[in-house]
């Protein structure tokens, strides 16, 4: 029997939320899920999910494509004529780097196939910390997907929306995923650059100062490694 399915971008959060899925699962087994969306990154973060994965030793995987929201546009991580831009993490308003609804794609595909292979739960390596002020990352949209599942599966499926970084800071995710021996090193995390990570973006910005308050050496390539990180 699945337990739980997971969906593992190949990033940071996803790959510790991993961890821990396969940790509170017992023995039971876990289906990963990879989308693909368009973004400047995909290759990478594909490649680090199957990573991932071999080193977990999961065979049960899904690789989905939405590509139709590199179509839709209106994200600097789908649209290349819309520039990344040098982080700031002190900003409060929503940054052109958000994907709009992303989340709610993402956790429509788990749902169903977890309505299919028979698992209860649904990880997703969500922060509202580093969520840069994304919409679809806060507490209070989860447990609303939660319900909206509920609704919309089969009477007793029972569906459950788990996000167990959601109130974490970086450097804590950092810790946990060393506590539990997760692959960070095979982890990808930069918003523009597949060789090396640019080191400026919001979220290398987010990784770096996180592994460095946890007094981790990252052990990912990074171009440059801003002094603010």
């Amino acid at each position: 029997m699945v337990k739980a399915v997971v969906l593992l971008s190949g990033g940071l959060d996803s790959a510790v939320a991993a961890a821990i899925a396969l940790k509170e699962a017992g023995g039971m087994e876990c289906a990963f899920l990879h989308v693909n969306y368009g973004q400047r990154t995909e290759a990478r973060e594909l490649k680090a999910f199957n990573a991932i994965a071999d080193f977990y030793g999961v065979k049960k995987r899904l690789i989905a494509d939405i590509s139709h929201l590199k179509e839709i546009g209106g994200s600097a991580l789908t649209d290349e004529s819309i520039e990344v831009p040098e982080a700031d993490l002190s900003r409060k308003d929503i940054p052109v780097t958000y994907v709009p609804f992303r989340n709610a794609h993402l956790l429509s595909i788990a749902v169903s196939w977890a309505e299919v292979i028979g698992a209860r739960e649904v990880y997703i390596g969500a922060v509202e910390e580093d969520s840069s002020g994304y919409p679809d990352c806060r507490e209070e949209f989860f447990k609303s997907f939660e319900k909206a599942a509920e609704l919309g599966t089969r009477p007793g499926t029972g569906i459950r929306i788990k996000t167990p970084l959601i109130h974490m800071r970086k450097s804590a995710i950092v810790k946990k995923g060393v506590e539990l021996g997760a692959p960070l090193g095979l982890t990808w995390s930069c918003y523009k650059d597949s060789q090396e990570a640019c080191g400026q973006c919001d979220s290398c910005l987010l990784r770096l100062r996180g592994f460095r308050e946890a007094g981790v050496v990252d052990p990912i390539p990074y171009r440059k490694k801003e002094a603010k990180a």
